[in-house]
């Protein structure tokens, strides 16, 4: 079955990463948390924060890895390999330049678009066929301007329409635990 089993959410450790663009997708992972009673807990042997706990009836792991973006992998290799959690099990949620605010997409495998935290992870689980939820954050306009703008806190109006991004992708969570990715993808992206 390919119903998702873990959860990662993307970023940089530590508070002064915590509102930064590059962090969308532990905005999301700690809003889940947050919202199903799940605690998070530093984890060495996972590299990370992990939570673990029941969410719609079902088992599920979030992980925050702790590792920097660059080497998000190592933590969600060793996660995935020590509980036995297939990549098409798993679901990465992470900031994407290439979608605009507020639009988020799901996609199975895939290249990593420039990305480091998917680069390393595609090194770690040695496979592309991993979900991602790639949430907007749209894009400086000029590929020199990347590195400054992931790093930085998005435009309050920004920050409005990327939650309510995140919103849109809780209501499909039920269907993604149940293995019903194509029904998550087409609720998705035919919101508005």
């Amino acid at each position: 079955m390919n119903e998702v089993r873990l959860i990662v959410g993307l970023g940089n450790p530590g508070r002064e990463y915590a509102d930064t663009r590059h962090n969308a997708g532990c905005w999301w992972v700690d809003a889940l948390a947050a919202r199903h009673g799940l605690s998070f807990r530093a984890e060495s042997k996972f590299h990370g924060l992990v939570a673990r706990g029941e969410i719609d009836g079902r088992e599920i792991w979030l992980l925050k890895p702790q590792t920097f973006m660059n080497l998000s992998g190592r933590a969600i290799g060793a996660l995935a390999q020590f509980y036995k959690i297939e990549p098409a099990q798993t679901l990465l949620a992470h900031d994407e330049l290439d979608l605009p605010p507020g639009s988020v997409k799901l996609k199975l495998g895939g290249g990593h678009g420039g990305h480091n935290g998917l680069k390393d992870t595609l090194a770690h689980l040695g496979t592309p066929n991993f979900w991602r939820l790639r949430i907007g954050i749209g894009h400086p306009g000029d590929r020199s301007l990347v590195s400054a703008y992931v790093l930085n806190a998005p435009r309050r109006e920004e920050r409005t329409l990327i939650d309510e991004g995140l919103q849109r992708a809780d209501a499909v969570l039920p269907l993604l635990l149940d293995g019903k990715q194509e029904a998550a993808m087409l609720k998705l992206h035919s919101a508005p």
